[in-house]
């Protein structure tokens, strides 16, 4: 038994003053409106309406009843109204996760962007390196760097690519020279970004001559957040392999040095992901194509002003 749309049924038999007239309003029978009602007396165990051949009068049950459907189906309507607004207006609060060092550099100020064109949207941003679990961590959308993505079931669109070059302070260049090759790094001190995807004991370079791999000593410096890495690079503690974001305002400031201007390394891809393209919530909907608009536009406006830092 529907009992909610029983419920429906008996509220407009009361206010149409006939099974006839509530049938004729809901588009149906005169029998299937009789028959609602009886099955919700039925299911409570007790009589709601009084029925003659002219007329129907409400029980005192019915009456309490009646009270309670009625705020039990505004309730409803006004869940289902609010339900459907989500999906067209973005508003509410926003949940989203991105990987710390991309997210300090790109996304909060992607954030406040967003807000002034969806001002009832509210943003929660979580700064992780790990990848959360969407469904139990209760993420709408998570901004992840990977090589790549496993079958997970989760939505994905990908919004731009990042690389890493290679950087050290002028004052430890000044103490060990310039390396001219990728090789030549073996005869530095090389700083060690620990993370899942790529290797501490190597680095692979891409470039003219194709990949070229150098095999890395020792650690004497190891991090797993980029923009550490580049506060260690900056005071001269060795060379280190910087996500662009992270390196260019010491590239700005001139306390970073672009080394072998010709390579880069460890490209990853930028993912938005999020749980469901079915009924999806408005503010995850204009938050991901806010971001595809966005993101590719200054990632692009990086790399160019990249170039002006090439050590020649």
């Amino acid at each position: 038994m529907d009992t909610l749309q029983n419920m429906r049924v008996f509220v407009r038999v009361v206010e149409a003053g006939s099974f006839t007239g509530a049938a004729q309003h809901l588009n149906t029978t005169t029998a299937y409106a009789s028959r609602a009602v009886s099955d919700l007396e039925a299911h409570l165990r007790t009589r709601l309406l009084n029925r003659t051949t002219r007329r129907i009068a409400l029980t005192e049950a019915g009456e309490r009843y009646l009270q309670r459907c009625e705020q039990i189906l505004a309730y409803v309507d006004q869940a289902e109204a609010e339900a459907g607004d989500a999906h067209a207006r973005p508003s509410g609060k926003l949940k989203v996760h991105a990987m710390t060092s991309f997210g300090q550099h790109y996304v909060v100020p992607a954030v406040g962007r967003y807000q002034e064109r969806y001002p009832d949207v509210h943003i929660e941003l979580t700064l992780a390196q790990r990848m959360p679990d969407l469904l139990d961590e209760g993420f709408d959308v998570s901004l992840t760097l990977a090589t790549g993505l496993p079958d997970s079931g989760l939505v994905s669109q990908r919004l731009g690519s990042a690389f890493s070059i290679a950087c050290a302070s002028p004052v430890y260049l000044e103490r060990h020279g310039v390396p001219q090759t990728p090789a030549d790094l073996a005869r530095h001190t090389c700083l060690q970004m620990v993370t899942p995807v790529f290797p501490t004991d190597k680095w692979i370079f891409d470039g003219p001559n194709g990949e070229e791999t150098v095999a890395l000593g020792p650690a004497t410096f190891q991090v797993n957040v980029a923009e550490a890495m580049a506060v260690a690079a900056c005071n001269g503690m060795g060379v280190g392999l910087i996500p662009i974001y992270s390196a260019i305002s010491g590239l700005r400031s001139g306390e970073l040095v672009w080394l072998l201007p010709e390579y880069t390394s460890q490209e990853m891809n930028l993912y938005a992901l999020y749980p469901s393209r079915q009924y999806l919530d408005a503010k995850i909907r204009t938050w991901v194509e806010f971001l595809r608009e966005e993101l590719p536009v200054t990632l692009a406006v990086d790399q160019e002003e990249l170039r002006r830092f090439a050590r020649t």
